[in-house]
């Protein structure tokens, strides 16, 4: 059985330690802790772990955020995926710092990187691991808030934070999507 895990987030030095990099962060710390490595792919870097019967292909879309779609479409084709067996880790600012919350579908919630992938996949039926970074920025600075670089307090608490999500995505693949959620969700 195949997986397909999209982390997502912005190409570039200058993304790289943001908040909105959240998915490409928590992708990067689970290929590090299992011994992968991501490879350049077409639309996205590329990296495979297996693990009991189960391949996860994980991706980091090299499309850009608002194009995420035609990358995650590209690779679910490639891979032969349903998309129930898709999940879409990204970055949530209705969701306190580190907080992690799974969900089965939904809206992209004035997220770009998801509005692309419902707009280019037709639907909204495919899993999201929702990674808290919280909204303490005053009115109107949203968009550097986002894409602001973590505080130090913040950097202290990721790894833990990054280990949690990475078991997430491995039980995801193992166990099935309900038993993860209700295993999970209030950690």
């Amino acid at each position: 059985m195949k997986y397909l895990i999209v982390g997502l987030g912005n190409i570039g030095d200058e993304y790289v330690n943001t908040r909105h990099n959240v998915g490409f962060q928590i992708l990067d710390a689970f290929a590090k802790a299992s011994n992968i490595s991501f490879q350049d792919g077409r639309l996205a870097y590329r990296a495979e772990y297996k693990l009991k019967g189960r391949t996860f292909v994980l991706i980091k879309p090299t499309t850009y955020m608002n194009l995420s779609g035609k990358s995650v479409n590209y690779w679910l084709q490639k891979e032969k995926i349903p998309a129930e067996k898709l999940l879409v880790v990204v970055d949530d600012i209705a969701l306190p710092f580190g907080s992690l919350r799974l969900r089965p579908k939904g809206s992209d919630a004035g997220h770009n990187g998801l509005a692309d992938i419902n707009i280019t996949l037709g639907h909204q039926n495919y899993s999201r691991l929702r990674f808290g970074i919280g909204d303490d920025f005053p009115k109107g600075t949203q968009v550097q808030y986002v894409l602001g670089e973590w505080t130090s307090e913040e950097k202290k608490l990721l790894p833990e934070r990054f280990t949690l999500a990475a078991e997430i995505i491995k039980s995801f693949g193992l166990i099935g999507f309900a038993q993860t959620m209700n295993q999970f969700n209030n950690k």
